[in-house]
């Protein structure tokens, strides 16, 4: 067999956060919910920009965010989303490859919307509410799934908050159809809890017809996924998904309580890592992805993979922004987490 030339391979949302502190009232006064994702409209995005403080402007994205944890990790990782060739465009794939994440998806119509742009608002607590003008992201299709860098990636990651465009539903359905007659491995993150709303029924039969093999969700998306409000009922349901002939593997992280690792075989929990500050919470669980996915390429055991995805997560919310701001493998390294 080949040894494969990416360990992580991402899908997912090209967006450029921008960031800015604020507080509960001005949250209210824009009538927004705390802690929400928000999808806006161009107009919007130009209303809410005028009226936020101060900000900081970084590459950001779900799927991205994870394919750079992993790669600050010393994994070899990819991505594929979509920005147009304007000024954050230009500034996203260079932020990218200088990560040394692969980022080569040809760029959106020069006629088309704008690349994305996240409004994150951070709180005193560091609960961030993100208003998102999707733009050109949405723009990804079949056709910037190519087949070669998807077989020749250990796992391919799907976003969950792009299952929304149908193209790039589609594009997705490719990259695992691929992914799984190269013997490679399929993860999906449910990304938000609004998210899991409209499309619990689709992303339950990806799981039990055997398109994922591991399921990575918060607490709260998990009991938005079997309309539950209770923890224990909805890790019971969970423990008995996948396709029989599949092994499938769940992740489930809980704040500060840590994380689960659940199969069929049992429940397995690990301690959260403890962060340094509690600044942005932006980030935490797609670096907590970045980290896990990491560990696994590796060869660690998933306790060890866990605890990678912890202190990733660690990392990112002690400072404003979802990239990491040290190096993760030196971090690792220096707290025995890389065997």
């Amino acid at each position: 067999m080949n040894m494969p030339e990416l360990d992580v391979l991402t899908l997912g949302n090209a967006i450029v956060d921008v960031i800015a502190h604020t507080d509960d009232a001005f949250l209210v006064s824009e009538k927004l919910h705390k802690g929400s994702m928000n999808l806006i409209d161009e107009a919007r995005a130009e209303d809410l920009y005028a009226r936020m403080g101060q900000a900081a402007i970084i590459s950001g994205g779900s799927g991205a965010n994870t394919a750079v944890g992993a790669a600050s990790l010393g994994a070899r990782a990819g991505f594929i989303g979509k920005v147009r060739e304007d000024e954050l465009g230009r500034i996203y794939r260079h932020d990218m490859n200088a990560t040394g994440v692969r980022f080569e998806t040809a760029y959106a119509a020069a006629d088309g919307p704008a690349t994305a742009r996240s409004f994150i608002l951070v709180t005193p607590d560091g609960e961030r509410t993100m208003n998102t003008y999707l733009g050109a992201c949405q723009n990804l299709t079949p056709d910037d799934i190519d087949a070669a860098t998807v077989q020749g990636a250990a796992i391919t990651y799907l976003e969950g908050y792009l299952w929304d465009p149908p193209a790039a539903k589609e594009a997705f359905r490719k990259a695992v159809s691929i992914a799984h007659g190269a013997g490679n491995k399929v993860a999906l993150t449910l990304s938000d809890s609004f998210c899991v709303d409209r499309y619990r029924a689709e992303f339950l039969d990806l799981a039990r017809t055997g398109a994922l093999d591991i399921l990575f969700a918060n607490i709260h998306e998990l009991k938005a996924l079997y309309e539950t409000a209770d923890e224990d009922t909805a890790l019971a349901a969970l423990r008995e998904e996948g396709h029989p002939d599949r092994d499938f593997l769940a992740v489930v992280t809980r704040s500060e309580r840590g994380s689960l690792i659940v199969s069929r075989a049992g429940t397995h929990a690990v301690d959260a890592y403890p962060p340094e500050a509690i600044v942005d919470l932006t980030g935490a669980g797609d670096l907590f992805a970045g980290g896990f996915l990491a560990g696994l390429t590796r060869g660690l055991d998933h306790i060890a993979c866990a605890r990678l995805g912890a202190m990733a997560a660690a990392e990112v919310i002690s400072h404003i922004g979802a990239r990491p701001q040290r190096s993760l493998k030196e971090m690792a390294e220096a707290n025995g987490l890389l065997g």
